[in-house]
């Protein structure tokens, strides 16, 4: 390594709808190096660029190139946030700080090319199987939203393929989901995956479990739910007090996750292996564990098998979108 590229300094983001965290990398040893970070709240921002400038004049150093992680689709350059009314412009970031170079990636895009970067204590064993080095990989993110995403290797080299795969349809695979496909159906012009495999749909199963098919709620949730995160005060009631209702909601979530993660698989051929991200995995580790994702996770009929050898771990870095964007800025720069 030059002293050049010791020195040269990048810009990353991971922008949400809610948060945007940005930080400033210079390439280490192994993978990009953070000097500073900062968190802003998106709602608060008329843009992105808003956001930048406050972050820059902080840490007044000379940036060679930045690369944001964006919620949404992003083509030619350009991203309509899903969760923010923002569009976002390589082109308009490029002018307005003096950057060359400028690449925006969805977020789950930009996850996806930390995975080669992150370290075993990072990463934690759901399914055990033989990974290929150089096959692809997959990547699903369940937290305020459903996230997907891909990533190839060719020649070395790993390419992101971003993917909406989250808002394809929800395909029951029991009987009590079909119940709650036809509830959501009534609710709903399209039931999409993200609609049960979220955070808001961890607490849709959960009213569907209460008011469809009549499980007593425990005392006290519904008022903690209006007064903290409802989906984490529902997983918080499964994996504590072993809530009957919490737990059967949890349960299924599990259950999805676990089919949705096999189809993905099927998918992209993901003999790279499964990885799972985004907040949710991280805080349910002992029921992923127990068996409950497992099991739907394999049963692909035919190819069961095949399925049974391709591993799925969980991604513990909680910024490691931000430290895909730090690699993919300086591969750029």
């Amino acid at each position: 390594m030059t002293s050049t590229q010791e020195h040269r300094w990048v810009l990353a983001g991971d922008v949400g709808g809610t948060k945007t965290h940005l930080g400033l990398f210079r390439q280490g040893k192994t993978r990009p190096v953070i000097k500073e970070m900062e968190t802003y709240p998106s709602r608060e921002a008329p843009d992105l660029e808003h956001i930048v400038a406050r972050f820059v004049a902080r840490h007044p150093v000379t940036v060679s190139g930045a690369c944001f992680g964006i919620a949404g689709p992003v083509i030619k350059g350009k991203c309509k946030t899903t969760n923010l009314p923002w569009v976002v412009s390589e082109a308009r970031i490029r002018k307005r700080f003096h950057w060359e170079r400028v690449r925006l990636l969805n977020d789950l895009a930009a996850m996806a090319l930390a995975i080669p970067l992150l370290q075993s204590r990072e990463l934690f064993s759901l399914v055990q199987g033989k990974a290929m080095a150089d096959g692809t990989k997959v990547l699903i993110a369940p937290g305020t939203g459903l996230g997907m995403a891909l990533l190839a290797c060719e020649k070395g080299r790993y390419i992101p393929i971003a993917s909406e795969g989250g808002h394809a349809d929800f395909s029951p695979t029991t009987a009590a989901q079909v119940r709650l496909w036809r509830f959501l159906q009534r609710r709903y012009d399209h039931v999409s995956i993200e609609r049960v495999l979220s955070g808001p749909g961890l607490v849709t199963i959960y009213t569907w479990l209460r008011d469809e098919e009549g499980m007593a709620e425990p005392g006290g949730l519904r008022q903690l739910m209006g007064r903290t995160d409802p989906a984490q005060a529902i997983t918080q009631a499964a994996m504590t007090r072993q809530d009957p209702l919490c737990t059967a909601a949890l349960n299924m979530f599990v259950s999805v996750m676990g089919s949705v993660a096999g189809n993905m698989a099927l998918t992209g051929l993901a003999m790279g292996g499964v990885y799972l991200g985004g907040g949710i995995p991280p805080k349910i580790l002992f029921r992923l564990k127990q068996g409950g994702f497992e099991a739907p996770y394999t049963d692909k009929g035919r190819f069961r098998t095949l399925m049974q050898r391709i591993p799925v771990r969980v991604v513990l870095n909680d910024r490691s979108a931000l430290l895909g964007a730090a690699h993919a800025a300086l591969e750029n720069t």
